[in-house]
């Protein structure tokens, strides 16, 4: 198949930096993306590798990494859809890989 999955447009402005490009094609990697009702937009990755994961904003700057590997935001504010979201993604990305 020629065609992505998934194409999504950056809905921040210029000063939110460049979003991120996210390769699916790596088997070891587990990918989110969410976006709030306000357009605020989310990735989640998660290397298997490595066993980190990373959470990136184009509200808080597309360029600032936070690592939420145990869960933890630190000093990231997020609403209730985006926490529900991101231990979703969290407890998704931890499952065995069957494939």
């Amino acid at each position: 198949m020629s065609e992505p999955l998934l194409k999504i447009r950056n809905h921040h402005i210029p000063q939110s930096g460049d979003p991120p490009i996210v390769d699916g094609e790596a088997g070891n990697n587990y990918i989110g993306y969410f976006e709030n009702p306000y357009g605020e937009q989310w990735i989640f990755t998660f290397d298997r590798e490595s066993g980190t994961s990373i959470l990136r904003g184009g509200d808080v700057g597309w360029n600032e990494q936070f690592d939420v590997t145990n869960g933890d935001t630190g000093d990231l504010i997020l609403g209730q859809e985006e926490r529900l979201w991101l231990q979703a993604c969290l407890l998704a990305s931890q499952q065995q890989r069957t494939d």
